[in-house]
């Protein structure tokens, strides 16, 4: 029993190092009081729902082809609505428009509320780490967005299969905390 006791406490730290390297780091997540997850999955459930990338996390590839890479792999890991990712843009501008803004190695100083209005910006890209400003839009309005990043080496790397998985739930999370008040209701 002490033998394996003094393994674990020698093996520990590393096997938390390499189990923290792949997987993903979400943060400064913000939801617009707007945000309501039963209005997402009205809007999407059983439609197309527009995913622009703007940047290339993976800069050694063509930015055609990480794109087309990257379609499967978000699809996969789509939130719970039957939504269907296209980077197609409708036809005619829809009324409300909703869609998602992903900016690989976007810039520090750059807002969501910006990204919904059509800016972007980027920063110089660190080899081997896939960061992310994900913004869930209606309109020209923020209604949600995280900060993500993740060790990885191209868009078939399963780290970013976990990643988008992850991502996913924080940005379309149907939490109740997130719910918007309804003064009909009581409590």
């Amino acid at each position: 029993m002490r033998f394996t006791s003094r393994i674990a406490a020698l093996l520990g730290p590393w096997i938390l190092a390499a189990c923290a390297s792949s997987v993903a780091v979400i943060g400064g997540t913000y939801y617009a009081t707007q945000y309501d997850f039963a209005e997402f999955f009205a809007a999407t459930d059983g439609r197309n729902f527009q995913v622009i990338l703007v940047g290339n996390p993976f800069p050694n590839m063509d930015p055609n082809t990480v794109a087309r890479e990257l379609l499967p792999v978000m699809q996969a890991a789509k939130p719970r609505p039957a939504l269907t990712f296209t980077y197609d843009a409708p036809v005619e501008r829809p009324r409300p428009y909703y869609r998602l803004v992903l900016v690989f190695d976007s810039a520090p100083d750059l807002g969501s509320y910006a990204v919904c209005n059509g800016e972007t910006r980027i920063r110089g890209h660190q080899p081997g780490v896939l960061y992310l400003f994900a913004v869930y839009c209606r309109n020209e309005l923020a209604l949600s967005e995280a900060t993500a990043w993740v060790q990885a080496s191209s868009p078939s790397d399963p780290r970013v299969d976990r990643f988008f998985r992850e991502l996913f739930q924080v940005v379309f999370s149907d939490s109740q905390a997130y719910r918007p008040l309804n003064p009909r209701r009581t409590p």
